[in-house]
């Protein structure tokens, strides 16, 4: 069934254009095709910035502080796996490269578990291990 996001509904932009439309904003006010149907054409957001803009309704999806987490855990996951490779090949290359990597990791590590609750695991996909998981 369809509902239209309504006034103080969080809501993301589909496709980000910029830094500002990456945040999560919330709805201040929602434009209806005719005065009588609960379709919407637009919906105007505010950011955390202050900026309003104004958007179709299909470039606006709803979304809470719960798909939040799922997308950062998505996205330090994938920053665990790239930087874990990096240190991999930099142990090679160049023994200062390898140390600062190494550090960018632990503090990787630490910050997800501080902050997010979540657990990075040292396992590789490559060898069927785990990357993430919430503790």
């Amino acid at each position: 069934m369809y509902r239209s996001m309504e006034y103080g509904d969080t809501a993301r932009v589909v496709t980000p254009s910029d830094a500002t439309e990456y945040r999560l904003g919330t709805v201040t006010d929602v434009a209806y095709s005719t005065p009588h149907t609960t379709y919407a054409r637009r919906y105007t957001v505010r950011f955390p910035n202050g900026a309003e803009r104004t958007y179709p309704a299909d470039h606006v999806v709803r979304c809470t502080r719960a798909d939040d987490h799922a997308a950062l855990e998505a996205a330090f996951t994938a920053a665990y796996a790239a930087l874990r490779d990096a240190c991999r090949i930099a142990h090679d290359f160049d023994p200062d490269l390898s140390v600062g990597t190494a550090s960018l990791l632990r503090r990787l590590v630490d910050l997800t578990r501080l902050r997010l609750r979540l657990t990075l695991h040292p396992a590789s996909p490559h060898d069927g291990g785990a990357i993430g998981g919430t503790q």
